[in-house]
């Protein structure tokens, strides 16, 4: 029987010889059927091979132990690190995870959030494909009055008032241009270029993070020049474009990548173009895994992924217990690693 189709409650009951509701009861609420009675049920659904189904029970109980999670980003391997996290805390706390990997499409977005509210899941963490302010998809009104809980991570909708886990973004320009000032620009006539290669123009977090080199620059009246090259968050588009810039104008004095993969991707470049790594100053944001085993250096400011994905998992456990819980944004400040 369970070969050829999914077993059911009823299958079991006829096994035994007894009732939908006795082995319903059996096999959910235990301590209403006599212990004879409820081992025989027991060794029924072994023997056909009965699967529980978890989600409708949920649906009875209103206590659905569903999290979805939202993300554009999968390749980037901060996001992995947070994803991973959020999995093993939501384990510990008896929920499941269903993971929705948009790939920077909102319409993917769209469908990922419809069929989490479809599944009446008990909360949703979400990193969207924008943080623009321009960025207002259709679906934060469902869920603005859906019972979901909601806890955005590292990218936020704008006035959606839900709760979220962010980076220090404007510390992280500080702490990247205190840093080449010091150790790249320091005692130089000419202090030279810093070519910042960051996110799309409209980012939040790619200018808050140039803000903060800007500010830093300022309060020590630097002269260094800064260039900026507005793009994408991905490897590819910043390999193209650094490699671009290094055609035209040269090396600059120093390369600031303002995440991960942009910061791998101009490093690419400048090896493509046979332009030594020492040469200049590179300095990244987020840390750049396996790059030791070549022996390449590289200062990151490194922020606490896994902890950023536990706190964004509390931050939904408070939602589910408390549904009129005020929302609260926690902040990650990162650290530089040389």
């Amino acid at each position: 029987m369970a070969g050829h189709r999914k077993v059911t409650i009823a299958d079991v009951a006829r096994h035994v010889g007894l009732t939908n509701i006795t082995v319903s009861r059996a096999l959910n609420r235990p301590e209403m059927v006599k212990p004879a009675t409820r081992e025989r049920i027991r060794q029924a659904a072994l023997e056909l091979g009965y699967v529980p189904n978890a989600f409708a029970r949920g649906l009875k109980r209103s206590d659905s132990r569903l999290i979805g999670v939202v993300t554009a980003s999968l390749d980037n391997p901060f996001y992995a690190e947070m994803i991973k996290s959020i999995s093993r805390h939501a384990k510990r706390h008896d929920y499941a995870i269903m993971l929705f990997d948009t790939d920077g499409e909102a319409w993917l977005e769209e469908t990922a959030i419809e069929t989490l509210l479809s599944y009446q899941a008990a909360g949703i963490i979400l990193s969207p494909v924008s943080d623009e302010p321009e960025y207002q998809p259709a679906y934060i009104h469902r869920l603005q009055a859906s019972d979901a809980a909601v806890v955005q991570l590292d990218r936020t909708l704008q006035g959606s008032g839900f709760s979220a886990v962010v980076l220090d973004n404007l510390w992280a320009g500080e702490r990247v241009a205190q840093h080449l000032l010091t150790n790249v620009f320091a005692g130089q006539a000419v202090n030279g270029r810093l070519l910042v290669a960051a996110g799309p123009e409209h980012s939040l977090i790619s200018r808050q993070r140039l803000a903060g080199v800007r500010e830093a620059l300022a309060r020590h009246d630097s002269d260094v020049a800064v260039d900026v090259l507005w793009g994408d968050y991905t490897f590819e588009p910043a390999f193209e474009q650094v490699g671009d810039y290094l055609d035209h104008f040269g090396a600059p004095r120093a390369i600031f990548g303002l995440n991960q993969l942009i910061t791998l991707g101009a490093l690419k470049a400048l090896r493509s173009r046979g332009i030594a790594r020492d040469s200049l100053g590179v300095v990244g944001i987020d840390r750049l895994p396996y790059l030791d085993i070549f022996d390449i250096t590289v200062p990151c400011v490194v922020h606490d992924g896994y902890r950023a994905g536990e706190q964004a998992v509390e931050l939904l456990l408070e939602q589910i217990h408390d549904p009129h819980a005020a929302p609260r944004s926690l902040t990650v400040r990162g650290e530089l690693v040389q």
